[in-house]
């Protein structure tokens, strides 16, 4: 009977024991680093830089001009372009208004005076016509006269169609077609002009400026990053959830952050899990990570991280099973 009560204390020992390491059971882990949202900002020229404002680490804002290109080549072309266009405008504006009334007038005086040479050509030739049955004109000079009279009369009517030309106006696919040269042309100059902006760097959001690559004079090539820009007012969390914790891990879902060197914790929310896992990074498994797999997720922190560097390593306290 004691050893049967004994026995009884001991269970009830062990399962207070146990019951106590179970509580005390540190929350389930992921690891990961901090990050910013990177901007490139690539060259949009293989210009000269003439003007750097900025250095490396300096915070800025939206619209806060950054470096400069110089613009001298791309005015150029732009002023080209302009005149392209201008050009073209008056070669549309030509074709509306349609032939001048001094043009109409000298077709007029062309077709007559081809009129009057060809009625002096076939009148030549009748003429010698019929002189040919009394041998009084060789038959050479009797063809002369004929083709003579036979040109004149094409040439009575080509002044013709020419008048007719000018008379009916400009033919609506030849307007078309200057309508879409201008547009090509304005097109071209509207792209030359926001180039030439574009010469002009500047922050597209507020941000810290994490590299300068080129220095002042350099010509970096077309696409080349100018600047890189780390976006937002602070950083977030980029961890790996392991494929056992994944269930248990929702957008929204309040964490807390560890940052290594800052002994006080920060407060996040889970902003982005991705759907599809990877494979876990060395330095992010935790324990028995059976098949190394996880999934990315970013947790958005408060402004209380600002001043934190990107690339400092981190662990975020994960939601327990069933909450």
């Amino acid at each position: 009977m004691k050893l049967h009560r004994r026995a009884s204390q001991w269970s009830i020992s062990i399962l207070a024991i146990c019951a106590l390491c179970a509580c005390g059971r540190s929350p389930p882990q992921a690891l990961g680093t901090l990050e910013y949202d990177r901007i490139n900002l690539p060259a949009p020229a293989a210009e000269r830089i003439i003007a750097i404002d900025v250095r490396d680490g300096e915070r800025v804002r939206a619209g806060q001009p950054l470096l400069k290109l110089d613009p001298a080549h791309t005015r150029a072309q732009l002023d080209t372009a302009l005149a392209q266009a201008q050009q073209q405008q008056e070669l549309l504006r030509e074709l509306q208004v349609g032939p001048r009334a001094e043009d109409i007038a000298k077709a007029r005086a062309d077709f007559a005076a081809a009129q009057a040479n060809a009625r002096d050509a076939r009148a030549y030739y009748n003429r010698l016509l019929p002189l040919k049955g009394k041998e009084f004109v060789a038959a050479a000079d009797l063809d002369r006269a004929r083709a003579a009279a036979d040109n004149a009369a094409g040439q009575a009517d080509a002044a013709r169609a020419a008048l007719d030309e000018l008379l009916h106006g400009s033919r609506p696919e030849d307007i078309a077609q200057a309508q879409a040269t201008l547009a090509a042309a304005q097109a071209n100059a509207q792209a030359q002009r926001v180039l030439l902006g574009k010469l002009d760097v500047v922050a597209p959001r507020d941000g810290v400026v994490d590299s300068i690559p080129y220095k002042l004079g350099d010509q970096a090539p077309v696409g080349a990053p100018l600047a890189i820009l780390l976006a937002g007012d602070a950083p977030y969390a980029r961890i790996y959830v392991p494929e056992q914790q994944r269930a248990n891990v929702h957008v929204g879902d309040p964490v807390t952050v560890h940052v290594d060197g800052r002994e006080q914790a920060l407060q996040g929310r889970v902003r982005l899990i991705r759907s599809e896992p990877v494979f876990t990074p060395y330095y992010a498994l935790i324990g028995d990570d059976a098949a190394r797999l996880s999934y990315i997720a970013e947790v958005a922190l408060g402004k209380d991280a600002a001043n934190l560097p990107a690339g400092l390593p981190l662990d975020v306290e994960l939601p327990k099973a069933g909450r």
